[in-house]
């Protein structure tokens, strides 16, 4: 009797050690729980950044390529008629057109940029592309009215105006992919492929004919030596 007395008790505390170890483990697995909710909280904050928070120096930078692009814009929409009108030949003519009315497109996309940032928009004077502007002007008044070579100037000049767009745009992509920002991201990259395939248009339209007429153009002062002769 003693025996079986003493085997109950080990037994019983044989079972107790056994509950004492399940309520352990299920601390554990609380606290394993408790602590993969607080990771996948931080993880999902990381992710769903506030847009328009401003508070780092990149979204400061990314907010000040905003409004120097958008001044860049608007200042195209007022040359690229005066190049429209200087243009010689009727394709060239209506690719310009046709992009200004892309850049009054891209404009009201940074506007919808601005607003996705909860920021007012806002022009930056860009420097850069004043200087561009400055040179096409330069071009149209030291080429012949009328002639192949105005036209090829006229496209050198854009595609340079194409390729300072190209580059801020795919940048702005990239900063907004960075900074969480998938809806700015997607408008800034609509614009970037229109730009990339106006700089494409303008290398058709040059290498198809205007190239290789204004070749065979003289100039005005060797024109007015074979009259004098």
């Amino acid at each position: 009797m003693p025996n079986t007395k003493t085997s109950k008790g080990k037994a019983s505390q044989s079972n107790g050690s056994s509950q004492s170890n399940g309520s352990s483990q299920g601390n554990g697995s609380s606290q394993g729980n408790a602590s993969s909710q607080k990771t996948g909280a931080r993880q999902n904050n990381g992710g769903n950044k506030t847009a328009g928070q401003g508070n780092t120096q990149l979204e400061k930078y990314f907010t000040d390529s905003l409004k120097d692009i958008y001044w860049a814009e608007k200042a195209l929409t007022k040359a690229l008629p005066k190049m429209q009108k200087a243009a010689t030949t009727e394709e060239l003519k209506t690719a310009i057109e046709t992009h200004l009315a892309q850049t009054q497109e891209h404009i009201s996309r940074l506007e919808q940029v601005f607003e996705i940032l909860g920021k007012k928009a806002q022009a930056k004077k860009c420097d850069a592309m004043e200087g561009l502007l400055k040179e096409g002007e330069s071009i149209v008044e030291e080429t012949e009215e009328g002639s192949m070579t105005r036209d090829v100037g006229i496209i050198m000049a854009a595609q340079k105006v194409e390729h300072y767009e190209i580059a801020t745009y795919g940048g702005l992509v990239s900063l907004a992919n960075t900074m969480g920002l998938a809806d700015a991201a997607g408008i800034l990259s609509e614009t970037l492929e229109e730009e990339k395939q106006t700089d494409e248009n303008l290398s058709e339209i040059a290498e198809n004919d205007i190239n290789w007429q204004a070749e065979s153009e003289d100039s005005t002062d060797e024109a007015a030596a074979e009259e004098e002769e």
